[in-house]
């Protein structure tokens, strides 16, 4: 039935066509939905957390808003009660404090960003786009790192220096005014976050805030699986002293968070539609050539054939066409999808989507699962169509022919 010049040349070609064609349809944009959807979850919730970390630590009260207002005390054993704790891969100290960067023709209020030697500069790496990441020591560095966006604001480059001015508590006072050295310069495609921090060496600002070598703003967790957040966020906040307080970077930007969730249900309703339009061309199919076929299967009935399986004959018939259209659309689906990963020919708006281009995730046990799930769903949709075959009799069936 497959090899046959007759069958490639009758009047179900055309339909099988559609039919395959619409499985290899159904699986390039399913692939696509599902490689896109995480690829943009994965690079949104990474540039967060390359700003944020996972897990912040401060004071109740202390540190809510960007800028921190409350020292933390780290002499005590606060680091041991975090390295006691499973699923911590590394920590951090920060502070931010309010600050404005100015230049002769113009000025640009930002964020501090003080952060210590810990800080994992390979998360910046590549957001890197001109000069180099900073090195800090024990000494006190002037060394930081501006967005693209700060650059082109205020027409600032690597090895220029830069005039930031903080506002003292005393407002009779005039601002505090430190000079540093811009080393290099990033854009994370967050421009949200990039326009906002400038980060600089910790000691700068516990200077400022006139605060003791072991006060800091907070101290930042990084977890190592990103999918148990909550389980050691609740597991550091009942270990930690009673008057600190833990929040998630998830807590911190909710409404970010939540809108990146809705891909996975935008995700399940494409793949649900896809399925389903794909289920019903084969089915189509499988119709048209159980018609075209009725003079066989009266034959076969008629020299003995089960039922079930003249009902196999079609069942195997399909679950080839089904593997066809499987294959054509993952060598499309992939192909694009490689193409995208490695050119990004297709951009986004960074000011809706965070990100310059289209991002994608192939993971190969995702693709796996989803071959085989389509494969399985459409071959149970293909069970009630091809049991007419059962009902054909031998002497319709050769009356027919």
């Amino acid at each position: 039935m497959i090899s046959s010049k007759h069958y490639k040349s009758s009047v179900s070609a055309p339909i099988i066509k559609i039919g395959i064609g619409a499985i290899a349809l159904g699986m390039i944009v399913m692939l696509i939905s599902v490689a896109t959807s995480a690829g943009l979850q994965r690079e949104i919730r990474n540039k967060i957390i390359a700003y944020k970390g996972h897990i912040a630590i401060s004071y109740f009260d202390g540190n809510r808003s960007e800028e921190s207002l409350q020292p933390l005390d780290i002499s005590s054993d606060i680091s041991s009660q975090i390295n006691s704790v499973d699923g911590v891969r590394h920590y951090y100290y920060e502070a931010n404090k309010f600050g404005i960067v100015r230049t002769v023709d113009d000025f640009e209020g930002v964020i501090f960003k003080g952060v210590d030697h810990a800080f994992p500069w390979e998360n910046f790496k590549n957001y890197l786009i001109a000069g180099r990441l900073p090195v800090f020591k024990d000494s006190l560095s002037n060394e930081v790192i501006i967005s693209e966006y700060l650059s082109n604001r205020l027409g600032l480059k690597p090895g220029d220096s830069l005039e930031l001015f903080f506002l003292r508590d005393n407002e009779s006072r005039p601002p505090a005014q430190r000079k540093f050295n811009i080393v290099g310069i990033i854009n994370s495609g967050f421009q949200e976050l990039d326009k906002t921090f400038l980060f600089g060496d910790l000691k700068h600002l516990q200077i400022l805030n006139k605060w003791e070598s072991n006060q800091v703003g907070q101290l930042v967790v990084l977890v190592d699986n990103f999918d148990e957040v909550d389980r050691v966020n609740q597991n550091i906040y009942e270990t930690i002293d009673y008057d600190l307080d833990t929040r998630t970077v998830i807590q911190q930007h909710a409404e970010i968070f939540e809108w990146i969730g809705i891909f996975d249900q935008n995700t399940r309703i494409i793949l649900i539609i896809m399925i389903i339009v794909a289920g019903i061309n084969m089915i189509t199919a499988l119709l048209v050539l159980i018609l075209e076929r009725i003079p066989m299967i009266g034959l076969l009935k008629a020299l003995g054939g089960q039922r079930i399986s003249v009902q196999k004959i079609f069942l195997i018939n399909t679950a080839y066409l089904i593997g066809r259209g499987l294959l054509l659309g993952n060598f499309i689906g992939l192909g694009l999808l490689v193409g995208q990963a490695y050119f990004g020919f297709i951009p986004l708006d960074p000011s809706v989507y965070y990100v310059t281009e289209v991002p994608v995730s192939i993971n190969i046990l995702d693709v796996l699962f989803l071959n085989i799930g389509v494969f399985l769903l459409s071959m149970m949709m293909l069970l009630i169509p091809s049991s007419l075959v059962r009902g054909i009799s031998p002497v319709n069936a050769m009356r027919f022919q």
